[in-house]
């Protein structure tokens, strides 16, 4: 039986999806569906998110004792091309994105200055860089965008930073499926 609370600046009842039981019968109705028709959906925590880096979830370039003696940076970390580009997203996202510039004095950069950053950070070569900008191009081709480079299309007016984030997944999953 349903449970009704009462308002109590009115006398009229109210139900909350708790307490009309209505929770209970979708969550009773979603056990019974196969695994595979089942959503899955990401978890989303109730207690909200905590801020990451950049670059959590990848180790931090290293330098061995054999680079110390010879005073030489880090090796990169290996990154495939497609994490190159989610790299690029993600560093775009926290440090803010531009147009006409590579970067700014508020550290803002373009696409090009993010994937340099993303290097200078200690991840992939310049030639999974390199890869990363033809799979980019790859795309800009595919979708209708003939432009002569991806940092013509990042300066474009009609370009937005959803648009270069968006670009950029597409060439990520497309490098995925290529296993690159």
């Amino acid at each position: 039986m349903p449970v009704t609370l009462l308002s109590r600046d009115r006398l009229t009842p109210t139900l909350t999806p708790e307490a009309s039981g209505l929770v209970a019968e979708v969550e009773a109705y979603l056990a019974t569906l196969p695994a595979a028709a089942r959503p899955q959906l990401p978890y989303v925590c109730p207690l909200g998110s905590v801020e990451q880096p950049w670059n959590a979830g990848h180790p931090l370039p290293r330098r061995t004792l054999l680079d110390r003696l010879a005073r030489r940076p880090a090796r990169p970390v290996e990154v495939t091309v497609a994490g190159h580009l989610r790299l690029t997203s993600r560093y775009l996202t926290a440090h803010g994105w531009l147009q006409g510039a590579m970067w700014d004095c508020q550290g803002r950069v373009c696409l090009l200055g993010a994937q340099s950053a993303v290097l200078a950070h200690g991840y992939g070569t310049p030639y999974t860089a390199r890869r990363g900008r033809a799979q980019v191009m790859e795309v800009l081709h595919a979708t209708g965008r003939p432009v002569s480079s991806p940092d013509a299309y990042n300066d474009a007016a009609s370009t937005t930073q959803a648009d270069v984030h968006r670009l950029l997944e597409h060439a990520a999953s497309r490098a995925e499926l290529l296993g690159i």
